[in-house]
């Protein structure tokens, strides 16, 4: 619980807010300085300042991750190696394009991308995303350079250039809605400027924001610019992807089945707009998903 402490030098009174937790075993104690007076909007003061505590709190998790992943890759042989990053591949291809509608279910997509097997009596178009997808996800592990519009856009046209020609790699002229969502993304004369946006702020941000504080938050600011007709949760997991297998941490998969709470957390986090509200979730998802590296 966050309090508000008064202290007394002399005549004068200051005001703190002040948090405490425990971490293995110990009392941390965390304050932030308020001034004189008690400043309006202390609510989201306090709100702010919480996050902020737990969110460096969870750093020392993601760091543990980092370093117990980074020590298992090193010591993997190649064959190794690439057995891991196909399973995790076929898992994410799976759940990301379930996400969005496909009808696969995760065996039909293993033999389909492990051995070529077309499932029958399944959408053709379910099948070509979801081979176009694995594509995507190998070139973006052997991609060298850094995030560009250009290099989403490629993305974008790979993943629907033989099932949606129209609008493979073309930013959306029209507004589109999230049926279900009290979110309505931003009008398509605005998605231009709010990319440039994005853009700006992901170059001002990458080399001073904790790498899955930096994933998470490109994901949601891409998806809620929702710059096309079609893709943009694909396109904001694969970001976040991106983001992660760059900066050195395991990649996450948002499965299916936990899909709710991913869903809500954006939408929270859309319509009131607190990106916290998602960095939080996602941070715990994140956490949960790798905890054979924290053991």
């Amino acid at each position: 619980m966050v309090r508000i402490r008064e202290r007394k030098y002399g005549n004068k009174k200051y005001y703190y807010l002040e948090h405490s937790f425990r971490l293995n075993g110990t009392v941390i104690k965390k304050e932030k300085y308020l001034g004189s007076s008690i400043p309006k909007g202390i609510d989201r003061i306090k709100r702010d300042f919480l996050t902020r505590v737990y969110t460096q709190k969870w750093y020392l998790s993601l760091n543990k991750i980092k370093a117990a992943y980074k020590k298992d890759i090193d010591s993997a042989t190649p064959s190794e190696k690439d057995k891991e990053i196909e399973g995790f591949m076929i898992k994410f291809t799976y759940d990301t394009q379930k996400i969005e509608g496909s009808t696969l279910t995760l065996k039909e997509t293993a033999n389909l991308l492990q051995h070529g097997v077309t499932p029958s009596n399944k959408p053709s178009r379910d099948v070509k995303e979801a081979e176009a997808h694995s594509n995507i996800f190998y070139n973006m592990l052997k991609y060298k350079k850094d995030l560009t519009l250009q290099l989403i856009l490629e993305w974008h046209h790979s993943l629907f250039e033989n099932t949606k020609k129209d609008i493979a790699g073309k930013i959306r002229t029209r507004q589109v809605w999230i049926y279900g969502s009290k979110f309505v993304p931003p009008s398509p004369i605005e998605v231009m400027t709010l990319l440039d946006d994005f853009f700006s702020w992901y170059n001002k941000n990458k080399m001073k924001m904790h790498p899955v504080e930096l994933a998470a938050l490109a994901h949601l600011k891409f998806v809620t610019v929702h710059p096309f007709i079609d893709g943009n949760g694909r396109l904001s997991r694969l970001v976040m992807n991106f983001i992660l297998n760059k900066l050195g941490y395991p990649m996450l998969n948002i499965s299916y089945k936990n899909r709710v709470g991913y869903y809500n957390a954006l939408e929270r986090a859309q319509v009131k707009k607190i990106d916290s509200i998602f960095v939080l979730w996602f941070f715990r998802r994140y956490i949960k998903e790798h905890q054979r590296y924290l053991k």
